[in-house]
């Protein structure tokens, strides 16, 4: 047999067992496409060529160089790798990631069902050939980068040696009680990623590398990878806070949690990160009560967004701890308690074991000198000029600390109207909504994240074409803003009208003023009146359309560019329970918030979410530690109201007088998984019913309590 002619020399790798890419960087999957895992752990796109090519080689060395034309072997070799295809992707019909040892066991299996053994017999031989070559290249590799040779390169410049024992641990650690994840495989591939002369803040992200990589083939590796995120953090905030480098393993943190965490806030308040009034808490008792093994429980992409976006930082050092971070947050929420301690505890204790969690402004500003904790804030923006920029300028201060914004643009007149003070006529709403877009771009939540917006507009106004058209892709660019949320604010007479095939009438909000405030029968009637009008000549700014065509257009631009979005004005007002003091003009940027808005008030959203599969067993729902985690979560939003930082003076006043607060749940389909439930199936829709009548039970009955119990004033109900 032509052993070495057919299957390569030594400098030649045979086509399924080869290392090499010219592409060294991780890649994820997309839907439908197949990835290969070679043996160095880069992810590479998947050639069928390479499995033919690999047969045909297979088979020339059994028969000889002389077949190399044969059509006989062409036609075996498209029939044995159309075998190999359908046994590798057999359960993988939408695309996914498989590793060359699997393609590598298929060829074997093709080519022994065939009844081509002696060929099988050469393949596997080979396979075991390079195995053993691979093998002691391994062994030759290891002797070089372990030992002496390898140094780390820290911050101040310093080489010291790699500290062998110390990843081996850390590595250890990442990987205890996780079923799945393979501790040699991830050193080994550490080995690979690390060199001499490798700078410290490298060093960890490498080894993070090592098990995200893996995360596709055993989602247990996405835990590994937090717990080595979490080694880099510790090493950062550790060196900051002792002014020297300090590392810590898992278990040493055990002793250095309480330690770290009353430098890590008299340090914060020293930098003006922190409120002082931190410092007048017991910090001995909290740091007692803190829980280092609740750092394991993170989850790769929920850690490393922590780690980018949510965790006090001075300068490019981060100075904060998950458990540290999570029981500053829950001082915050504490502040006015009269035993602030106690309260602190057991919102940390909530907070820090996920069963319930702040929203993002909440988890961002807590504790800090402007704790603005609020999710979302509704205005109405007014007609006129020094109206609207008012209102722009509140939405760049509400957006400065991290609130989302939900715009009311109807009142503004339309394309075309007449502009009173000038005698000119109005450009209309549209080019207001490109300052604001890029408001939102400039005053992107402190630096945090991008700045979030919607703007709503009903469906009766002149403008409404044009607003559909905002998010286009293609157009004059000063009439486009890609950036922001556009919604539609739909009455239920343009759909009656849609289901009829009749018409629909655009007005200029200027003529016809009191349908922005009106619904349900009352809006019927004087919008009929004002088309009346319209018809008789009396209005000057109206525009007679088919109502399907409008429909068509708000369908088709949702699919082509997802906006605007539908929402309708009159079930959102018939069902609120403020219709004593007011109008929903709009929803929030989620579009999951109605309240009411007025040129005296800015709606604000409290929010907070718990996390269902806590509270869900086998049998259905934990009723008594859903109670327990309402109850609390109630207490921490309540707080929110009176704690609050607010930029601007209508929220604080619609804030405390209505005191509003809302607590989703997350984690719905895991809920359903841990029964054993389908989630087309009649029980998840009773289960959702009985999730969501249970939070509200258990929130209404909360809310009473603190109406009695809470040291600070009441100006009314929770809603």
């Amino acid at each position: 047999m032509q052993q070495t002619e057919t299957h390569g020399s030594e400098n030649k790798e045979h086509p399924l067992v080869s290392e090499k890419s010219s592409d060294n960087s991780i890649k994820t999957t997309a839907p439908g496409e197949y990835r290969v895992i070679r043996r160095n752990g880069q992810i590479t796109s998947f050639d069928v060529s390479k499995i033919s090519v690999a047969m045909t080689k297979a088979f020339l060395a059994v028969e000889g160089g002389q077949a190399a034309a044969s059509r006989r072997i062409r036609e075996k070799v498209e029939v044995l790798t159309q075998d190999v295809l359908n046994g590798l992707f057999r359960n993988l019909e939408d695309g996914g990631t498989i590793h060359i040892e699997d393609v590598q066991d298929q060829v074997e299996l093709a080519l022994m069902r065939s009844g081509e053994h002696k060929v099988a017999r050469d393949y596997v031989l080979y396979r075991a050939k390079q195995s053993e070559k691979r093998a002691k290249n391994q062994a030759r590799r290891k002797k070089k980068v372990v030992g002496p040779k390898i140094h780390v390169i820290n911050s101040k410049g310093k080489k010291k040696l790699l500290d062998a024992d110390r990843l081996d641990e850390i590595i250890s650690e990442s990987v205890e009680g996780l079923v799945g994840v393979d501790k040699e495989l991830i050193l080994k591939q550490a080995y690979r990623n690390i060199f001499d002369g490798i700078a410290e803040k490298d060093l960890s992200s490498a080894i993070v590398m090592c098990a995200r990589q893996y995360i596709e083939k055993d989602p247990n590796y996405s835990k590994a990878a937090a717990r080595l995120l979490l080694d880099g953090l510790r090493t950062e905030v550790l060196t900051f806070l002792y002014g020297e480098d300090k590392t810590a393993t898992q278990s040493e943190m055990v002793e250095l949690y309480p330690q770290s965490f009353k430098k890590y806030i008299s340090k914060a308040i020293d930098l003006e990160l922190l409120t002082p009034e931190l410092s007048n808490y017991d910090l001995d008792r909290l740091a007692a009560a803190i829980k280092p093994e609740r750092d394991h429980d993170f989850t790769y992409l929920g850690f490393q967004t922590l780690y980018d976006r949510y965790f006090i930082h001075s300068g490019d050092s981060k100075i904060e701890l998950p458990q540290n971070f999570f029981m500053r947050v829950s001082m915050g929420l504490a502040i006015n308690e009269v035993n602030r301690e106690e309260r602190t505890i057991e919102f940390y204790n909530l907070l820090s074991s996920f069963d319930f969690m702040s929203s993002t402004p909440t988890l961002f500003n807590s504790g800090t000198l402007r704790p603005q904790l609020s999710s979302c804030y509704l205005t109405t923006v007014p007609d006129d000029l020094g109206g609207i920029f008012d209102a722009i300028k509140d939405d760049a201060l509400l957006s400065k600390y991290a609130g989302g914004l939900g715009n009311d643009w109807t009142r503004v007149r339309g394309l075309g109207s007449r502009i009173k003070g000038t005698n000119g006529e109005s450009q209309g709403v549209v080019p207001f909504l490109k300052v604001a877009n890029d408001t939102a771009v400039a005053v992107n939540q402190g630096g945090k994240r991008k700045g979030a917006m919607c703007a709503y507009l009903e469906s009766w106004h002149i403008d409404i074409e044009e607003f559909l058209d905002l998010r286009k892709n293609t157009g004059d660019e000063r009439r486009r803003t890609h950036d922001m949320n556009t919604a539609n604010w739909i009455p239920d007479l343009f759909m009656e009208r849609v289901a009829k095939e009749e018409t629909w009438t655009l007005f200029s909000p200027e003529e016809t003023p009191e349908l922005h405030d009106l619904y349900g029968k009352a809006f019927r009637e004087k919008y009929e009146h004002y088309e009346k009008q319209a018809k008789d000549g009396k209005i000057a700014n109206s525009k007679l359309v088919k109502a399907q065509d409008i429909w068509r257009k708000m369908l088709g631009m949702l699919f082509e560019t997802g906006h605007p979005w539908i929402t309708f004005k009159d079930p959102c007002n018939i069902r609120s329970p403020q219709q004593h003091a007011g109008v929903v003009h709009s929803s929030n940027l989620c579009t999951e918030i109605t309240l009411n808005t007025s040129d005296d008030e800015i709606a604000v959203c409290n929010l907070g979410s718990v996390n269902l599969p806590h509270h869900t067993t086998k049998d259905g729902l934990d009723h008594e530690r859903l109670k327990r985690t309402v109850t609390t979560a109630m207490r921490m939003l309540d707080n929110v109201i009176d704690y609050n930082f607010y930029s601007v003076p209508q929220a604080r006043r619609s804030n405390l007088r209505h005191r509003p607060v809302g607590i989703g749940l997350m984690g719905f389909q895991d809920a359903l998984y841990i029964q054993d439930m389908a989630y087309t199936t009649d029980g998840a829709v009773e289960f959702a019913d009985q999730s969501m009548e249970a939070i509200s039970y258990y929130a209404i009955e909360a809310s009473s309590c603190l109406l009695y119990t809470s040291p600070s004033p009441r100006d009314g109900l929770l809603s």
